[in-house]
């Protein structure tokens, strides 16, 4: 191997002194400034050693064997999109800024790697581990413990990160290195939140408590419909049913239309209204603070009032909620895809046409 003339590149190199170590230490505010450059709109490091990240030492040690520091990224939303009754808007925004924020974290991982770490950028969402689906996490890093840790922001009732400037209009990433950065991030030592509870008012399936309870089953029931187990449950539809007519019968043109969108498209999202409706942050906050009824009539009551398809597990608290809350919505039983259906015994007709 040694005659190889790769192998004599790097000794060459290495004996005229051309492979210089990395630093040991990143330096903090050249890592700010690599990360604002990509194209986040805010950073910060915080060390695997953090008290408030052990569950994640595990998960990222697996990832990239020998990481030291997280770098939490934090990148705008634009508020009116997400605030628009129209999913096709909001969940356009959504997924534009999951590019920019994973194009952001894959350009910070490259100026690390070139700098001669070694550095990995899990995805923002989707794609993830779905062969561990679902006995066990999918995510590779769990973004908002990680942001939070850094001090990029603090959790807020509707289980997201809530930053301090930008409020809940943020998308997460993160970038694993293996080395340690002169200065990490500070847990901040206030809650944007100001308690005003419009994301529990928003949420068409009760997901969210006042006192701060939160039913992640019923998100996901409803928000995840075109996802992971609401797509299984729409497959068993299909399977079960007997013929076109029968699955027409279960599953309307708008909603078999809704989910090849989806199939064709990145997936869309049934509801994101409690990060709509906050009005935490402090380039969000004004024009709530300035006339609070012109907030609720333009941002609140428009996806209070659109009329649309819930889906709910049967006797669920959210199916209770969602039919005493807005009547005027349509609500619909689904397994949600958690169990496998009963073996349904085939029909007379089915098994004559199916002999025949």
């Amino acid at each position: 191997m040694a005659a190889h003339p790769s192998v004599q590149a790097v000794l060459d190199r290495r004996r005229a002194g051309g492979a210089v170590s990395p630093p040991a230490v990143i330096d903090a505010a050249w890592l700010r400034e690599l990360c604002l450059a990509a194209g986040a709109d805010d950073a910060a490091a915080v060390s695997l050693d953090h008290p408030d990240l052990a569950g994640e030492r595990e998960h990222a040690e697996s990832a990239l064997p020998g990481t030291r520091t997280l770098i939490a990224m934090a990148v705008r939303m634009n508020r009116d999109n997400c605030r628009s009754p129209a999913r096709s808007v909001a969940n356009q925004e959504f997924h534009q800024t999951d590019e920019q924020a994973n194009h952001a974290a894959r350009s910070v991982t490259q100026a690390l790697q070139d700098a001669g770490y070694r550095a990995l950028n899990p995805s923002v969402g989707f794609p993830q581990e779905m062969d561990r689906f679902p006995s066990e996490r999918i995510w590779v890093v769990a973004h908002k413990t990680v942001a939070v840790a850094a001090g990029l922001g603090v959790m807020g009732l509707h289980r997201n990160v809530i930053h301090p400037k930008f409020g809940s209009f943020i998308l997460l990433v993160t970038v694993l290195v293996d080395a340690e950065v002169s200065e990490c991030g500070q847990s901040l030592d206030y809650n944007p939140c100001i308690d005003c509870k419009l994301c529990v008012a928003a949420c068409p399936v009760g997901a969210i408590a006042k006192d701060g309870a939160f039913d992640a089953l019923a998100c996901t029931t409803h928000n995840y419909r075109e996802f992971m187990s609401g797509f299984t449950d729409w497959a068993q539809t299909v399977a079960d049913s007997e013929d076109a007519a029968d699955y027409r019968s279960r599953v309307t043109d708008s909603e078999s239309a809704s989910m090849w969108q989806s199939l064709s498209s990145p997936p869309g999202y049934k509801s994101g209204y409690c990060l709509a409706v906050c009005p935490a942050g402090e380039d969000v906050l004004g024009p709530y603070l300035d006339d609070r009824k012109s907030f609720m009539d333009t941002v609140l009551r428009p996806l209070q009032d659109k009329k649309e398809t819930l889906y709910v597990l049967p006797g669920s608290q959210a199916q209770e909620y969602a039919r005493r809350r807005f009547p005027h919505k349509p609500v619909k039983e689904v397994t949600g895809g958690w169990h496998p259906p009963a073996k349904r015994a085939a029909s007379t007709d089915r098994e004559t046409r199916t002999t025949s």
